[in-house]
């Protein structure tokens, strides 16, 4: 179950950085309710982070979490953003997930 949390957790994580990019681009009232989001789901993600280290461990756990929200945030970036998608993006986002994926079969939780 800490493994779905921690999951969680990373999807509030891409969510966050998801919130700051449409709030660089928006102006007025529009802007700080994408800042609301941000905390939102900082404060979700933060939270779902602790819950899930009090029976996984810690540096997996945040490993497996920064991971999520980097994969996620440069998927977003290249999908919603309209970021480049070179040949090395993908190659390193693949090799990152294969660590993620690592991490989670050598963990003994």
């Amino acid at each position: 179950m800490n493994w779905i949390i921690l999951i969680i957790a990373g999807l509030f994580e891409v969510a966050f950085a998801f919130c700051l990019g449409k709030a660089k681009l928006a102006t007025g009232n529009e802007m700080y309710m994408w800042y609301g989001g941000f905390l939102v789901c900082l404060l979700a993600s933060m939270t779902l982070l602790i819950k899930a280290t009090e029976s996984l461990p810690l540096g997996t756990a945040y490993a497996v979490w920064t991971g999520i929200g980097a994969v996620g945030t440069v998927l977003l970036g290249i999908l919603v953003f309209k970021e480049p998608a070179s040949f090395w993006k993908i190659f390193f986002i693949v090799t990152l997930i294969s660590s993620i994926i690592g991490l989670k079969v050598v963990s003994h939780t």
